[in-house]
């Protein structure tokens, strides 16, 4: 069991470290070439701190391991709202000033009733993830199309004075570019094979370390970032972290796996899971939105997600131990 146990601890160290140097090598060289913030904030920080969801998902499909694939995606989006936001909403309280993130949210509680509806027959197809994948390109087109636009937006602004502070060469940003990305998929691997190894010899489904273990060690980044742009007061690239590492999980991350192998859902995946991950995605909605105003997460708010996330995993570990 020690060799799994360290493949697992070892893959996630090495997992979060190269995750954190390929935003900032990809970050770095998209300012280079010009491109503008708000682009760089929402399409390649976006994509960055969702890639160990996505390369840990393909490596756990593509060999056979569907509970992991889901679980590391929809755990991901429950860990991401219910603790990360949790967490930064009671260090500080989280207002949400950016018009481009406010028309994010409703995008999101969409996509997470059609991942709902996907999943109704216990079955994610190949042409499941197709559709899946053809939202996520739309999105990513309209995103950009909203990057380009020359109107004013906090988070625009935030983003500009944060990747003021990352400047590197072009060759620095070039070799952490590719070397966090291959560093990514050895870590990955070393992650899967030590979960996989783990569940079976616990004698308990790959689904629930993929939402527990898999789940919290891909989340990280966004768990770093957005704490850190929250004591700094960027509210707005706290949120948008979360937003955009949601939306690539949904999409993205589940219609990869599901066009590298089709996957077989569980009862429990709907009735459990998805349930949790809606209620949380409509109460983020509800908060952050700001129909009468300004939306914000206050401390209390905080609370009461964080509440929800040990809730949800007290209830998993005592399934397992029942």
């Amino acid at each position: 069991m020690s060799l799994p146990i360290i493949s697992v601890i070892g893959g996630l160290l090495l997992l979060v470290w190269s995750a954190d140097r390929f935003v900032e090598g990809a970050a770095s060289t998209a300012k280079i070439f010009g491109m503008p913030a708000l682009l760089i904030g929402m399409v390649i920080v976006g994509f960055g701190t969702s890639a160990p969801e996505m390369v840990v998902s393909a490596i756990a499909a593509s060999q056979g391991n569907p509970g992991i694939a889901l679980g590391n995606a929809y755990g991901s989006n429950i860990t991401n709202i219910a603790l990360i936001l949790g967490l930064t909403a009671l260090i500080s309280p989280i207002a949400v000033h950016s018009q481009v993130l406010r028309k994010e949210l409703p995008i999101l509680m969409t996509i997470t009733v059609l991942a709902v509806w996907q999943l109704w027959d216990g079955h994610l197809s190949f042409v499941d993830a197709l559709v899946l994948l053809g939202v996520f390109f739309g999105l990513m087109g309209w995103t950009i199309r909203q990057g380009l636009r020359k109107r004013p937006d906090t988070l625009a602004g935030e983003i500009k004075q944060e990747m003021e502070t990352r400047e590197m060469p072009l060759s620095r940003s070039l070799f952490w570019l590719i070397a966090g990305l291959i560093l990514l998929i050895i870590s990955s691997r070393f992650l899967v094979w030590g979960a996989v190894e783990i569940a079976h010899r616990l004698g308990i489904s790959d689904l629930i370390i993929g939402l527990t273990i898999v789940a919290v060690g891909t989340s990280l980044p966004e768990l770093a970032s957005s704490i850190i742009a929250t004591r700094k007061g960027e509210h707005d690239i706290a949120l948008g972290n979360v937003l955009g590492s949601n939306l690539f999980n949904t999409l993205a991350v589940v219609g990869i796996a599901g066009t590298i192998h089709p996957l077989s859902v569980g009862p429990e995946v709907l009735s459990r899971d998805m349930l949790v991950m809606t209620f949380l995605t409509g109460a983020l909605f509800a908060f952050g939105y700001g129909f009468r105003g300004p939306g914000r997460i206050n401390r209390f708010e905080g609370v009461g997600l964080l509440i929800c996330y040990i809730a949800y995993t007290v209830y998993l570990v005592a399934g397992v131990i029942n």
